[in-house]
């Protein structure tokens, strides 16, 4: 149900929860719940929002972020889930000064652009936990609180917490991937509900090349939990989690404006933090089975390496529910043959996985019949591409059981349900390529690839296009816009905090003045020469205009050569958060005045040659 926000004169906000009959007052001194409307409320304008995304606090001011609209994306036991469509961000107080400074509003501008380009969900009312599985949900006698590894939103919550807004309806928990569920038929006659949810961890969350790995706390980089929900129409509810996540050692590519980055994996050892990533990762879902889809050769060979001796290297308590599968992904998949990917299932057999390890509740009776108590955890490189293509795999064997235990299948041992009705399979299929692109956007800027072959499982001339397009997209925005990017991650999960942290502006460019021109230099030779050709005085080929293009061409060259050499400074790195691989570096000139910064990869992230 819907808030009712007004704002007062003195720019104070006030929300009326109509199921709690409850005022929430938000005001640059404090945060209080109220029984009554605010005394002296004179409101200068009020609406209708879907629900509170938080209060944040940047340099100067204090903001409220609110919902103004949302569009259902499907049902889930009966619940509404929605998107965020349309937010809004609102100074608290009359008097701020947002409007005038340079570096408050750089603030806003990144809070406005994550809030722009993440897909948010949420349930209306609260009338589900989207950032807990069904499992945890039905499968126990307790109410779980909210997972705090999904609460996306849970860092600007903190002050409504602290008012104890949770309690009235204030406090909506909103998770960053993909939700949807949609009601379809298998077969023509059988009535079912298919929904597929994606859940993005906000520790050590991030833009594709800037978190990689693992930090101390056994957090990795894009860790996702993907849980595909099918409903039958007789009230059997089936529920099957799995969980991606990047290799759990210290690692990382470091950009350099080259297509290829330097991968590098740590001098560190990573021991200590593996192990405390795969006790949580057991405790939470019991036996892991880890799926290793990077190459054995060439670039990625280093990142195989290091994952198989961190394996080994866990202790033994650890180590036996662990079980660890490498498939060669390139190689067994090669010529576009994704469908290869079924040999990976033969290996989970042999190693005692089956596809009939799931969670399965009677809506009717309200009991357990079954729990699943063995996650298979997939990673790739970036855990988008391959990965996407081979959970999307498993999904479609899981659910070959799962039909077969709701008796949807005809002659469940001679039958897979694609062929038993293949309208199905294209509506499964979309689901897993809407998916992957989410997932995908989150961490890399672009849609996912091979995308063509979990939408239509056929791998095509014009998928391919497709791929190529994304791969040069992801290559212009993880080198020049990535930074930004992060930096907007940082500040809405409170990993950087302007009110704590800013000492300084750190927007400012700080590097020596010539690196900061090289790139205007380069563009003004650019234009120049188009100007030339386009409009040439005389003859082109005049000697007069030749030298000039020669030396376009020459100024140019020898500054783009400059760049490429010096890849590390000309890359958009983050200014708010410190990476683990990079550091920053005085210059001086001759005289010993310092003149600027240079970035230089730190001591345990040397790659051996010089980069800079």
């Amino acid at each position: 149900m819907a808030l009712h926000h007004s704002v007062s004169s003195d720019g104070s906000h006030t929300f009326y929860s109509p199921v709690a009959a409850k005022y929430l007052h938000v005001s640059l001194s404090a945060t209080t719940v109220l029984d009554t409307e605010p005394s002296g409320n004179v409101q200068n304008q009020s609406a209708a929002v879907s629900c509170i995304l938080g209060v944040i606090k940047l340099k100067y001011s204090k903001y409220v972020i609110t919902v103004d609209e949302h569009e259902v994306t499907g049902r889930i036991n009966g619940a509404e889930i929605a998107r965020v469509k349309r937010f809004s961000v609102t100074a608290v107080g009359s008097h701020t000064v947002s409007g005038k400074d340079a570096e408050e509003q750089q603030y806003l501008r990144l809070l406005n652009s994550q809030l722009e380009k993440a897909t948010l969900y949420f349930s209306i009312g609260n009338a589900y936990d989207l950032t807990n599985s069904l499992q945890r949900q039905l499968g126990t006698e307790s109410v779980p609180q909210p997972d705090d590894r999904f609460w996306w939103n849970k860092y600007i919550c903190e002050e409504l917490l602290a008012a104890g807004a949770a309690a009235d309806c204030f406090v909506t928990p909103v998770i960053y991937g993909y939700a949807k569920s949609h009601s379809a038929q298998f077969r023509g006659s059988n009535k079912l509900d298919f929904a597929l949810i994606t859940r993005r961890s906000r520790l050590r969350a991030g833009t594709r090349y800037f978190r990689r790995g693992i930090d101390e706390d056994g957090s990795v980089a894009n860790f996702n939990e993907t849980e595909q929900i099918f409903t039958t129409f007789d009230g059997h509810l089936f529920s099957y989690l799995q969980t991606r996540g990047s290799v759990p050692v210290y690692w990382t590519e470091i950009n350099n404006l080259k297509y290829k980055p330097n991968l590098v994996v740590s001098t560190r050892s990573s021991v200590e933090a593996t192990a405390k990533h795969f006790r949580e990762q057991i405790d939470l879902y019991n036996d892991n089975y880890l799926v290793n889809l990077v190459n054995q050769k060439g670039y990625e060979k280093p990142v195989k390496d290091a994952y198989e001796s961190a394996v080994l290297s866990l202790p033994g308590p650890i180590a036996a529910h662990v079980k660890y599968i490498y498939f060669d992904f390139h190689h067994e998949c090669r010529k576009m043959r994704w469908d290869r990917v079924r040999l990976l299932i033969e290996h989970l057999k042999e190693l005692g996985y089956s596809n009939d390890n799931y969670f399965m509740y009677d809506l009717n009776s309200k009991t357990v019949k079954r729990r699943q108590n063995k996650v298979l955890r997939t990673n790739c490189m970036d855990c988008l591409d391959r990965t996407n293509v081979v959970q999307s795999m498993l999904g479609r064997w899981v659910l070959q059981d799962q039909l077969e235990k709701a008796h949807y299948l005809p002659d469940p041992n001679a039958t897979a349900w694609e062929v038993a009705d293949p309208l199905f399979n294209l509506f499964f299929q979309g689901f897993w390529a809407d998916n992957a692109d989410a997932v995908s956007c989150a961490y890399s800027g672009t849609g996912a690839l091979k995308t063509d072959y979990t939408r239509t499982g056929q791998r095509t001339k014009m998928g391919a296009l497709s791929d190529l397009n994304n791969s040069i997209t992801r290559y212009y925005l993880n080198n020049y816009r990535d930074g930004h990017r992060q930096d907007s991650y940082d500040l809405f999960l409170g990993k950087y905090r302007p009110f704590r942290d800013s000492l300084h502006n750190p927007f400012i460019d700080r590097r020596p003045p010539f690196n900061q021109l090289v790139p205007y230099l380069i563009g003004a030779s650019f234009v120049v020469l188009l100007a030339l050709l386009t409009y040439p005085k005389g003859p082109l080929t005049s000697w007069k205009n030749m030298a000039i293009i020669a030396g376009c061409l020459a100024f140019g060259f020898n500054n783009t050569s400059y760049v490429l050499k010096n890849g590390y400074q000309f890359v958009d790195w983050p200014q708010l958060s410190p990476l683990d691989f990079l550091k920053k570096a005085e210059v001086h000139d001759a005289d010993g005045k310092f003149v600027g910064i240079s970035y230089q990869e730190n001591d345990h992230f040397k790659t051996g040659k010089k980069r800079n």
